[in-house]
């Protein structure tokens, strides 16, 4: 009889944490979901510049720092743009540019920036003689 109950409550025991694991997996999907339907999707695409650069698009999932140096995610390779020229960060659900002390400096639609700015949809950035447009989606 005692094996019986022992027999019982693992098979109880079993089915309670099937029944835990899968309400965890179901919330976890959950949150990616409404992580992914809440934010958005920045990405900017180089409308004048360079030959090499034209047409270049890049989506922001993390820092984008744009500058002269090889080691940029954006690569600009003019006179009038520093080594580490800007960065694009995300910051929420806003995308922030920022000047990285450049010789020159960058502007947002037309403006010199000297301090972080947060961007809109449909921005332009100069940074040099290179023009980006910021859009979201």
């Amino acid at each position: 009889m005692i094996n019986l109950v022992l027999f019982a409550g693992r098979i109880v025991l079993v089915i309670l944490l099937y029944v835990f694991l899968f309400a965890v997996m179901r919330t976890g999907v959950g949150l990616v979901r409404g992580q992914r339907k809440d934010s958005a999707i920045w990405s900017v695409d180089v409308e004048k510049g360079i030959k090499e650069l034209r047409g270049l698009h890049v989506d922001i999932l993390g820092p984008v720092v744009v500058g002269r140096s090889p080691s940029s995610d954006i690569v600009v390779e003019e006179p009038y743009v520093s080594s580490t020229h800007a960065r694009f960060t995300l910051q929420g659900p806003a995308l922030v540019l920022e000047d990285l002390n450049s010789t020159n400096g960058t502007l947002v639609n037309g403006h010199l920036i000297d301090q972080p700015v947060t961007l809109r949809d449909g921005d332009e950035v100069q940074v040099g003689d290179t023009i980006m447009r910021v859009t979201r989606r």
